[in-house]
């Protein structure tokens, strides 16, 4: 009998020296490198998508708490998948299989029906559109609302980022440095639900000009994002092998930096994830950033990378 890698299917796009490959299983990023260098730390294709590297977070990013909310008058409640916190997490769609579409050499897309389910008792469709160019890596992601009834919906995703360091080997997070143009970062609760925010300006979490990480701890979310005239947020990370741009359009009011200091050794800050999210953790709750479609509406958005590599 023949044997199915645990990320399903997988389809390679290329455009000259730059190739990514997206995976059947939750429709999400396995891999992206541009010639010999590896930019996303991703997984090999005889593996799962541990700790969300690559995926896709929906119909929710981070978490709900206690896996419980009221949606117009009804309770619901979904799995508790992050056991140790008591939270649903990241979404219904990570472990589906995808529909994959190749369009040409660089660009495919990977789409998804989530069904009505205990918990989230709605059917929206989901596609992303990846596509590799010159201005590097564009993932556009669409949700539409099948059903018969308004369905709340926000949008993620968990890539995480890697760059060479002066001796060419990767450089871990301490070594690397960061820009994020953003005002405000969310405070959290021991369970990683928002409890309110705070002005970043002048403490450790200001992060509007370069800085150095060192040994800044991150797990978290940042909004009252700067945008540029084209209506982008950037992040970029930089070390001796090059710099990284990560972009989000103005669907994305949000974006998660994690070091994963909560790792097993060995894997510990040795990349750093950047996360667009349409709405931060808990949104199914506080309606914060959530988007709620009325049947037959779409909402859309777009996010990449420009890899800068020496």
């Amino acid at each position: 009998m023949e044997t199915t890698a645990p990320s399903g299917r997988q389809l390679e796009l290329v455009h000259g020296e730059s190739r990514a490959v997206v995976t059947e299983v939750g429709g999400g990023l396995r891999d992206y490198r541009v010639g010999a260098v590896t930019v996303l730390d991703g997984y090999g294709p005889g593996e799962m998508a541990g700790r969300g590297r690559g995926q896709l977070l929906l119909p929710w990013p981070n978490r709900v708490a206690a896996g419980r909310y009221t949606f117009r008058g009804t309770s619901h409640q979904l799995p508790v998948n992050e056991v140790a916190l008591g939270n649903a997490s990241h979404g219904l769609t990570r472990w589906l299989g995808w529909e994959l579409e190749r369009l040409d050499a660089g660009a495919a897309w990977a789409q998804v029906v989530l069904r009505a389910q205990s918990g989230y008792p709605f059917t929206v469709a989901f596609s992303a559109l990846y596509r590799l160019d010159g201005d590097g890596l564009t993932v556009s992601l669409t949700a539409t609302n099948l059903g018969d009834t308004a369905a709340p919906v926000g949008m993620g995703a968990h890539p995480y980022f890697v760059l060479a360091g002066a001796d060419g080997s990767p450089a871990p997070a301490d070594d690397m440095t960061v820009t994020v143009p953003a005002a405000t970062r969310l405070l959290t609760d021991e369970r990683l639900i928002p409890v309110g925010a705070e002005d970043v300006a002048g403490g450790p979490f200001d992060l509007r000009e370069p800085r150095p990480l060192g040994g800044l701890i991150l797990d978290t979310c940042f909004t009252d994002l700067e945008r540029a005239a084209d209506g982008r947020a950037r992040v970029t990370l930089a070390a001796a092998g090059g710099t990284l741009t990560i972009w989000q359009d103005a669907a994305w009011p949000y974006v998660q930096l994690f070091t994963g200091d909560t790792f097993p050794p060995g894997q510990r800050r040795r990349s750093i994830a950047v996360e667009p999210m349409t709405c931060p953790a808990n949104a199914f709750n506080s309606g914060d950033g959530l988007r709620v479609l009325e049947p037959g509406e779409s909402f859309a958005g777009s996010w990449g990378v420009r890899p800068d590599l020496r």
